[in-house]
């Protein structure tokens, strides 16, 4: 018997310890452009649990909360060390870095988009794409002149910034860090994490849950009356955003910089699709 209760706990902790490490890399999803927290959850095939667990937040209260509760404190601290790595990136070497993360985004494009037309595809479908992509493109474009690539930072933007990644973890492949890109908040938000600075994490929080809480009935619901169009449109915005953070200016670089940007656009790709390919593997 005592035999027996000491390999029930050193499974129990095993299984513990390998949700965090899960958590560890979804969370990593949060930070990274062209990576998705929900591709992610549903590589670790933890995705449709999620989901219903928020969709039906009441059932099975208590057993979720245990299940999920090692895998919140290895997002968390996965977003924590990763901002450090990110925030000296960024600053030291931010035209090289954005050309990995594009690259990191067009590499999920197939996935993406097999995953848009897994329950058929019309050619109204593709055209709110084009439509969309054409109608974002502009008010990215024009946002950008109007702002210059930067919004103010303060309570409402982050809980915005906040919403987008929930937005992640609701739809699978979408990665809401490029958004946060263009808008001049990605290595500000870096910056908050790596500091602990509470006006930062505070605000993104109550974004994603609410995002999260309010949104997971209400896409699951959209999703099952009007799958193909939903995903073509949020294609659209996807390509429209990814295009606005190409960079633009390559003063200073030299011939080594100017030679890394499409080697590291080559490795995002390359990371991209590797991802993409475990989602496809182990949904």
């Amino acid at each position: 018997m005592e035999k027996r209760q000491e390999m029930g706990k050193r499974t129990a902790t095993r299984d513990w310890g390998l949700r965090f490490v899960k958590g560890m890399f979804i969370g990593s999803g949060f930070i990274l452009p062209g990576v998705s927290g929900g591709a992610l959850a549903a590589v670790f095939g933890m995705y449709e649990r999620l989901i219903s667990f928020l969709a039906h937040i009441t059932r099975n209260f208590r057993e979720n909360v245990l299940f999920f509760l090692p895998v919140g404190l290895g997002g968390i601290t996965g977003i924590f060390l990763l901002s450090f790595l990110v925030s000296f990136l960024l600053g030291a070497y931010e035209t090289t870095i954005l050309w990995f993360f594009v690259g990191c985004i067009a590499g999920t494009v197939p996935a993406l988009w097999k995953e848009a037309g897994k329950k058929g595809r019309s050619s109204s479908d593709v055209l709110i794409m084009i439509v969309t992509f054409v109608v974002a493109y502009l008010f990215l474009l024009y946002g950008a002149q109007l702002f210059d690539g930067q919004v103010e930072q303060n309570f409402v933007t982050w809980l915005i910034a906040g919403a987008l990644i929930g937005l992640g973890m609701i739809v699978p492949g979408l990665s809401p860090s490029n958004f946060l890109v263009y808008m001049g908040l990605y290595k500000a938000m870096a910056d908050g994490f790596k500091e602990m600075r509470l006006e930062v994490i505070f605000p993104i929080g109550i974004g994603g849950v609410l995002c999260v809480l309010g949104l997971s009935k209400i896409m699951d619901f959209i999703f099952s009356k009007a799958y193909s169009k939903l995903f073509h449109f949020i294609l659209g915005v996807v390509f429209a955003s990814t295009i606005m953070i190409i960079p633009t200016d390559y003063a200073g670089l030299g011939i080594a910089g100017l030679v890394a940007c499409p080697i590291l656009f080559a490795a995002g790709a390359a990371l991209g699709w590797w991802m993409s390919r475990l989602e496809e593997q182990y949904k």
